[in-house]
């Protein structure tokens, strides 16, 4: 394959340009400010094709920002347990209020779309219906996001791109129904399966394979793909920006495409360092991230990921667009050197939670064996900010998150679970729901959950709902708090 050639430009033009960039943003409410440190900004324009923002993919929007407009539950909050007998790594609220979770069934480890009331009071009534789909590889059941009718879209193990609905049925009841919008088989070949999909502002839906596919299918079911270079794997979601780009981080290397005549075609390609081998609390060897789109002015200007280097990880930030460095700072310096998680990014600012040592039960084929075998568990979260002459480290907190941090732009914290325990992690370590203060990385508060490995939340992302609760998938089922 081919890839367009990137337009160069010099370090001092493009500290000009970050600095132009980042002045422009002080005139209005975006950025960190400079005197509390509180963090603020822009989210991208919203995707047409999406439910509600900050509730319908797992990142909270196309972009993957990991940052909600909502605000999370109070301190002190109840906390109820919903025992699905499944792990449910994607929690998504539509505009009626429902959440529409895809979870995985301990019991033939079959994806498995839940439906829940959040309002419903107890442990039971909360699970309204349920539909069983066609099982396909261990990341193949985890990614997926709510429509603009609030349908869930995924792509099970038989490669159907799927939207399932939810209705009411005649008894009064619930029911949830799958319409196949692509048989995509023809374009995906055995083996292989789909780790990532988004809806771009278009409405076509692109997808990734675990095998280092990319391609897209059209409102008409037209389906158009093309191969990253042989050897590269992709292991996490994908996301989009308003101006059509795509961004893919592969095994290797972090890719922005674009539909060109109706196919997808790469525009830029950026290596990174993917170390020596896989890190322990890490699911491939090479990066963990979903790239993030963020900014201070249109909230998308560019791209962060983390990369895999063997002794002292980085945080990567690029120009969407063309693909060119912006800066690069070490992160984690405090913590374990390896994420699994998407960076938060909003404004200026960039947070990076650690995995390394997470004892995850079980890694995708092919991942290779984890270098070394296990480590401790000593968790971590950095702050950065993009300033005018490139990027600085904020803070550095100890935190052990054990789920995907995400930021709310309501309450200024990033609320996670932190798992409780020795270093070396075991199963009777235990759980708190905490919220961070984004400004000063001090934990503000803290919720006991109860048990312990029935509800590890296995560095899933939770969700926090339009009536202030926050919806965490565990080992068994989903926890509420709030």
């Amino acid at each position: 394959m081919s890839f367009v050639t990137r337009h160069r430009v010099t370090a001092s033009a493009r500290a000009a340009a970050l600095a132009l960039a980042l002045t422009c943003a002080s005139m209005g409410p975006v950025g960190a400010d400079p005197v509390s440190g509180q963090v603020t900004g822009p989210l991208a324009a919203p995707n047409p094709f999406l439910g509600p923002v900050g509730t319908a993919t797992m990142h909270g929007d196309a972009g993957s920002s990991d940052v909600t407009p909502l605000a999370g539950p109070a301190p002190g909050a109840p906390v109820t347990v919903y025992p699905l007998g499944a792990a449910c790594p994607t929690l998504l609220e539509g505009s009626d209020g429902l959440v529409v979770a895809l979870c995985t069934a301990i019991a033939g480890q079959a994806p498995t779309v839940f439906l829940l009331d959040p309002a419903a009071p107890g442990p039971l009534a909360g699970a309204l219906t349920s539909l069983a789909l066609t099982k396909g590889s261990l990341l193949g059941g985890v990614y997926a996001y709510l429509d603009n009718a609030d349908r869930l879209v995924l792509v099970d193990g038989d490669r159907r791109l799927l939207r399932v609905a939810h209705e009411r049925a005649a008894d009064g009841g619930w029911q949830l129904s799958a319409t196949e919008q692509a048989d995509l088989s023809g374009a995906i070949p055995e083996g292989d399966n789909v780790t990532g999909l988004v809806p771009d502002w278009s409405g076509n839906v692109w997808f990734a394979t675990g095998h280092g596919l990319v391609g897209l299918v059209n409102a008409a079911g037209r389906i158009e793909t093309v191969a990253l270079p042989s050897g590269e794997q992709i292991a996490n979601s994908i996301s989009a920006a308003s101006n059509g780009a795509v961004a893919v981080a592969s095994t290797h290397a972090l890719y922005e495409l674009a539909a060109k005549d109706g196919a997808p075609v790469v525009r830029w390609r950026a290596a990174y360092e993917r170390g020596s081998a896989r890190k322990p609390g890490q699911l491939s060897w090479g990066t963990g991230s979903t790239p993030t789109y963020f900014g201070p002015g249109t909230g998308e200007e560019y791209l962060a990921l983390v990369d895999n280097a063997d002794d002292q990880v980085r945080l990567l930030i690029l120009a969407s667009g063309s693909g060119e460095r912006v800066c690069s700072v070490p992160v984690l310096t405090e913590g374990g050197p390896g994420s699994e998680n998407s960076p938060i990014g909003i404004g200026n600012s960039v947070f990076v939670a650690s995995t390394y040592g997470y004892p995850y039960p079980a890694v995708p084929d092919g991942a290779g064996p984890a270098v070394p075998a296990t480590a401790p568990l000593r968790g971590g979260l950095t702050r950065v900010d993009l300033t005018p002459t490139g990027c600085a480290q904020v803070w550095d907190s100890p935190v052990r998150s054990a789920a995907v941090p995400k930021l709310s732009l309501a309450d200024g914290g990033v609320h996670t679970l932190r798992r409780v325990g020795p270093e070396t992690a075991t199963p009777l370590d235990g759980y708190e729901y905490v919220v961070i203060d984004a400004a000063t990385g001090a934990v503000r508060a803290a919720t006991p959950l109860p048990g312990t490995v029935a509800q590890d939340p296995l560095q899933m992302a939770a969700l926090t709902t339009h009536g202030g609760a926050l919806l965490q998938g565990t080992v068994t089922g989903v926890v509420r708090v709030g």
